[in-house]
């Protein structure tokens, strides 16, 4: 079906201005910039990765769906697409992505809507897929966005989320740095970001140096926009802003789902902040 767009953007603008959330979806459009063939195959080869090469007739919803290109791969690889995401930009870079890849496409719908609407969510039934890379943890409320995905599904149906992992003190102490951050205001933001990259890529530099690899180092800024999309600084302003921000062990998540019949059947764990990457089976 196609999802019905909500009332206004207020809430999320609200939300940025009291420093209590980040503009992702700026970042996205900017990465839109670098979206080739090549990125959308490494896109399908990361859902064939988890979910098989073949989606053909299955339904599919991507939650928080940012620049589309995951859902691009999706249609692209035969699955029926809904998409949302609860930031206006976002929303924006996906219609664009599907204007500009898959303008005709009657199989793609794509809406703004919010994981943490139950009204919302009640209008978009079930899916043999849900996806949520790296986006129920940015909502504020992650056990209840979690809780959201569970009626979501069709019986037998596929859970892939991607949560980042609680290291204790060190995601405590991110969290502090995010929440410092974006409630600067706008001039000073840059001077924050350099008081906390800057010492340690002056350390990394030297250290390059000292070793006789200073090509490596800087290479490792030069190439990153060919490899990533968005040029480094622009992931590490993604990183530092990225608030809402929360976190959960492996052994969490998965009693989280499996007291209410999901299975765990695949699991890349992270053993740094980044994100634990899981697919579930919804058994009941």
């Amino acid at each position: 079906m196609s999802p019905s767009q909500p009332p206004s953007g207020s809430s999320f603008e609200a939300e940025v201005e009291a420093g209590q959330r980040f503009r992702f979806g700026r970042n996205w459009k900017r990465f839109l910039k670098n979206v080739n063939e090549e990125r959308i195959e490494e896109a399908r080869l990361r859902l064939a990765q988890f979910l098989g090469g073949d989606l053909n007739g299955r339904d599919f919803l991507d939650i928080g769906s940012g620049s589309g290109l995951h859902s691009l791969a999706a249609r692209q690889m035969g699955a029926r697409v809904t998409s949302f995401d609860f930031d206006p930009d976002s929303v924006a870079a996906t219609s664009f992505t599907k204007a500009h890849f898959a303008p005709a496409d009657t199989e793609w719908a794509i809406g703004g809507g919010s994981v943490l609407d139950n009204g919302y969510l009640s209008q978009l039934g079930q899916y043999d897929i849900v996806y949520s890379w790296g986006v129920l943890h940015h909502t504020g409320a992650m056990w209840e966005a979690l809780e959201n995905t569970k009626p979501l599904l069709k019986p037998d149906g596929l859970l892939y989320i991607a949560i980042y992992n609680d290291r204790g003190e060190t995601s405590q102490m991110w969290l502090k740095r995010k929440q410092r951050y974006c409630s600067l205001p706008k001039i000073l933001k840059p001077f924050y970001f350099l008081s906390i990259y800057g010492p340690h890529e002056i350390k990394k530099m030297f250290k390059s140096i000292k070793k006789g690899k200073s090509s490596e180092y800087f290479a490792s800024w030069t190439t990153y926009k060919r490899e990533r999309g968005m040029t480094r600084v622009y992931d590490m302003v993604d990183w530092l802003g990225g608030l809402p921000y929360e976190f959960a062990s492996v052994a969490a998540l998965t009693d989280f789902y499996e007291k209410d019949g999901f299975k765990l059947e695949k699991l890349i764990e992270n053993s740094n902040t980044g994100c634990h990457e899981l697919l579930f089976r919804r058994n009941a």
